[in-house]
Parts: structure tokens; sequence; C-alpha cells
């Protein structure tokens, strides 16, 4: 296509009764510098838990749209991509450990603050925009964190590198 072509992945997920912290849907996140396609980039570890969600990730290649417009860029045959994940879930009132007390507490700091949370108001959505074909094995994102940046430790912007050999 003239514009490139796009990859959507969806997932849903729901676990019924009454479940402990550790059995609960714990979000695939990456703290590295290097770019996973199927995890949230600009996620803690242990950030997130639900016992229901649903995950859309879109990743577009625009397969040089953009930069085949630059004569050096063509020569390099650099191709542009952009990416949006977005995650939506929670736990449900029979597996929140504070209305349970029989359950595992989610995991806390020194200070008492929790650093596990559920997605309950709102999703979780981080967009990237990348450079990938660089030297035909490399990708570099900057990728941005929309929600829930008032969490501790989290970075709302960050540089993510991908090492791919395509044969």
């Amino acid at each position: 296509s003239i514009i490139g072509y796009t990859d959507i992945a969806a997932e849903a997920g729901k676990i019924f009764g009454k479940v402990p912290y550790p059995l609960l849907f714990i979000h695939n996140a990456n703290q590295t510098y290097a770019y996973l396609k199927n995890s949230y980039n600009m996620m803690n570890f242990l950030e997130f838990a639900s016992d229901q969600y649903l995950s859309v990730n879109i990743d577009h290649s625009f397969n040089g749209f953009f930069f085949n417009k630059v004569p050096i860029l063509k020569k390099l045959k650099l191709r542009e991509v952009a990416t949006l994940k977005m995650l939506y879930g929670g736990v449900s009132n029979q597996s929140k450990p504070e209305l349970n007390p029989d359950l595992f507490r989610f995991p806390s700091d020194k200070s008492g603050s929790y650093t596990t949370f559920s997605l309950e108001k709102k999703p979780y959505i981080e967009a990237s925009i990348g450079t990938s074909n660089i030297f035909r094995i490399f990708r570099i994102d900057v990728i941005k964190r929309f929600s829930y940046l008032d969490n501790p430790n989290v970075s709302p912007v960050g540089i993510r590198i991908q090492f791919r050999l395509d044969i």
C-alpha cells in the first residue's frame, strides 16, 4: 500500500472467582532500553494487575511514505513506524485486597505506598514514533506515556531500541 500497513492485535482476559494478587493478570511491562513489541515499554514491572482486561496494540509501518520524499533518507531506505498501545481493565470487588482481608495485599514500598495498582478509572495508554531499517537491523522509538503519570517512579517519555535480523 502507498501509506504502509497496520498490524492490530487485541487481547482480552477474565478470571472468575476470588483470586489472590499473585494469580491476577500481571501485565507485560518493560523497564529495559530494548523495545518489546508485545509489552508496555513505559510501564514498570508489577505496576498493574487485573482480573479482567482488554488490550489493543496498533503498529503501523509507513514503508517510507514520508522518508522517501527526502533523497538521502530514501537512499538509506529508512522506514517510519508509529505504535499505539492501550490497556483497560480492573479488579472485581471479590478479588480486591482492601475489601477481602484474607487475600494478599498489593506490594508497597518502604513508606507504605502501593507500587501495584488496578486499572479502575481510565485505560493505560502509550504511543510511539520511530525509525526502522537502520543499518537493516535496528529500530529506534520515542515512546510517550499518556496515563497514570502520577504513579511512583514513572517516566512520561523514553527511548527504546530494537535489534531485529530479518533474513
